[in-house]
This record gives structure tokens, sequence and C-alpha cells, in this order.
């Protein structure tokens, strides 16, 4: 087998547990990123020769999506490249073992598969010496953290490899977020770190997809691709907001517990652009803001602009109240949400209302807001990240729906 030339990146991965190496003292790994970017074959050599260098008479973990898939992606790309540089290895199907012999040591590995929650009863009882978990994105948290804690072995170590999921997924929020915290050496992936794929394949898989399938697939980054509500926007229908407009509106979404979201929305040229935005998640700072205080954040969103209305969330009767009792023009929001949505996509699509790059929470829920397809169906919303969303919505259907013969003020019966 021709012996592969590997990239800046991947010799990285290849010698971060060696003496002398500036990432000797990390206790774990994430390679993370695009497909085809070189991270499994690097993670996987470099797992083994760790492992064997490092100790002997040891059990170690390689984890997988399905046993299946590991043996596929893992075990038949790593065990003849092994043998080529001098270690013999012998496997026992029916024990899920691998057994590698390598300059005079021995270590055991064995395979698993993180299916499903189930799977985390398997690997309780043994003890590790590390573990390798491929495209960990997919297993299931009670899984991973099992595979984990069974790392109780002096010099244990802990590899992690996966493609990006959603970026409110609990592995990227709780290993690649924080993996300083973690004291967790990230890595993060692009096709250019793959030295194996000429740059016709390269572009092929750069014309394969578009929109969030290409920051996923290609740039490897975290982002929203399922059942996302706006999932034609992108970064390029985003615009800079001009200094004057000739209208003014602010659009809210109430809350207390859950997040507080207010847009402002200026009129330039027949094109509303969402100028500046105000968003608190009392979760998030551990503190609640009061009515009066969440009045004045709006006073300070509005400046000295002259506001028409603010379009209020319908089931916020005191604060509506109270800006009222403050002077402010306040209009009910209109409420329907499946109507409020497909309005709201033909004036993204066609440039009626436009969202300018500082309005980042605004952004942000453009690529979590997803439909809820428990079901199957496309006919709910999940209600999670919906805050500037709702307040988004709010304002295209109280506004600009009225230019259009106005809406029926109704609910979207929610179950559950």
């Amino acid at each position: 087998m021709k012996q592969p030339v590997f990239s800046p990146k991947q010799r990285t991965v290849l010698t971060w547990w060696v003496p002398g190496s500036p990432y000797f003292g990390k206790e774990a790994i994430v390679c993370d990123g695009a497909v085809r970017s070189g991270k499994t074959l690097a993670m996987g050599l470099s797992f083994f020769l760790w492992a064997m260098s490092c100790f002997d008479g040891k059990k170690f973990g390689v984890c997988g999506k399905t046993i299946a898939s590991l043996r596929r992606n893992v075990l038949s790309e790593i065990l003849p490249r092994l043998t080529e540089l001098g270690a013999r290895w012998q496997e026992k199907r029916s024990e899920n073992l691998v057994t590698v012999t390598f300059r005079g040591r021995e270590n055991q590995f064995y395979i698993f598969g993180g299916r499903d929650e189930s799977s985390a009863s398997l690997i309780q009882g043994i003890t590790f010496a590390g573990v390798l978990l491929d495209e960990v994105a997919l297993m299931p948290r009670s899984f991973v953290e099992q595979a984990c804690a069974r790392c109780s072995v002096a010099g244990s170590r802990i590899w992690f490899n996966c493609n990006p999921a959603g970026p409110n997924h609990w592995f990227y929020k709780t290993w690649i977020q924080e993996s300083a915290k973690r004291n967790c050496l990230r890595l993060h992936f692009t096709m250019e770190d793959n030295p194996s794929l000429t740059q016709q394949i390269r572009q092929r898989y750069q014309r394969l997809y578009t929109g969030v399938f290409y920051k996923r697939f290609v740039l490897g980054q975290w982002v929203q691709a399922e059942g996302r509500v706006y999932d034609f926007f992108t970064e390029e229908m985003t615009g800079i907001p001009p200094e004057t407009c000739d209208k003014w509106y602010i659009s809210c979404d109430y809350g207390t517990v859950n997040p507080m979201s207010m847009g402002l929305w200026g009129r330039c040229r027949g094109i509303w652009y969402r100028v500046k935005e105000f968003y608190f998640d009392s979760r998030a700072q551990m503190h609640q803001m009061t009515d009066g205080e969440y009045a004045q954040a709006l006073e300070t969103l509005a400046g000295d602009r002259p506001i028409t209305a603010v379009i209020v969330d319908p089931s916020a009767a005191s604060f509506l109240e109270l800006l009222r009792r403050r002077g402010w023009r306040v209009q009910k929001a209109n409420n329907d949400v499946l109507s409020g949505i497909r309005l709201t996509s033909d004036c993204l699509k066609t440039g009626k209302i436009v969202i300018g790059p500082g309005c980042t929470d605004c952004l942000r829920e453009m690529e979590e807001y997803v439909w809820d397809l428990k079901d199957g169906s496309k006919d709910k919303v999940r209600k999670e990240h919906d805050h500037a969303m709702d307040d988004m919505r709010y304002f295209v259907s109280t506004v600009l729906g009225e230019r259009q013969g106005g809406f029926a003020a109704c609910t979207v019966e929610r179950k559950g």
C-alpha cells in the first residue's frame, strides 16, 4: 500500500501526544470539519500508534455509530497500515475485539456501536486507557459520556472525530465551544487539509452543494441544515442599512423567562431594513429584566427616530399597557404563524425586507429556526430559537401584510 503524504494539520494530529509537542499536555482532541478532509485517516492511525507507544496490556475503546460503519470507515483503512508498519493484529468478530501487537507490546481494542440511548449500557463497567469516537455527532450523548467516563487509567486520552451537525448540537456546545476549558485540542479541517484530493475533486464537491449544505459539508461549519424554515436565506441576502429612512417601526416578541427580542425597522426607497436589534436571554444572563427595563431598552433602540408604531406580541398585555402609558403608539401583532412565515419568506426572497449584518441574533436564528418534523409534517415550527423570528414575522404580517389586503387575526392551533 502506498504511504500517504500528510498535510500539516494531519501531521499535528499524528504527533500531538508525542513528548515535546506543544499540545502534549492536552487530554483530548477533537477533529471536526468538511467531508473528505482527511480527518478519519489521521485520527485513526494516530490513535493506534499512541496506544501502542504508550501502553502495554491495556484496553481501549473504538466507537462508531454502528459497528459495521466503524469497520468499513476506520478499521479497514487503519489496520492494513499498521501491518505495513510492522504491527500484527487479530480480530475476534464474535467478541468485537481487535488485539494488536507492536514492538513487544500488546493491547486490546474493543469495538462499540453507539446507535441509540440503549447503547450506553454496552460500555458500562469496562476500564479504558483511551477511547476513539468516530462520527461522534451521530451518537447519543449518554453513550459518549459513558465512554469518556470509562477512561480512568493514568495518562488516558479521549479522541473525537466528526463532521458538523447543527449549531445547537450538544457536542458542539460542550466540547468544541468549551475545548479550552476541557483541556482539549480542537482542529478544524477543510478539504484543503487532505492532500490526496485533487483540485478537480475539490471543485466537484464545491459544485455539489449550495447554501447551508455547502457551509456544512464543504466549509465544515456547524450550521442548521435539516428542516430550516428559511432554508433559502444566505449571507448574500443581508445588506448595510442606509443612514436615513423615511419611516420607522419597532417589532417586539415579549419574554421574561424566554428571550425578549426587538427589531428596529427603517424604510428607504421602498425597502425595509432591520437596522438594529435588542435581544435579552434571561437564562443566559442569569437574571430577569422588568417591563420598565424593557421599555427603557426600547427607548434606547429607538433613539431620536420618529417611530410610527411599536408592533408587540399580542399576548404581552402588561407590556402593551406600559408602552401606551409612556406615550407609544402600539399595535397588537398579527399572529397567524403560517401565513406570516409565507409572507416573510416572500419578502426576504424579493428583497422587500433586508437584515442588517449587525442584527446578529436575528441572523443566528435564521440558521436555527426549523420545522417540527416529528410527525413528518411541515405545518408547525419548533418552539426554539424563534424569538427574533417571531418579532420579524410580527413586523412583516402587521405592517406589510396590511398592504396586501390584511390578515384575519387568528392563531394556529398548537398541540402538545
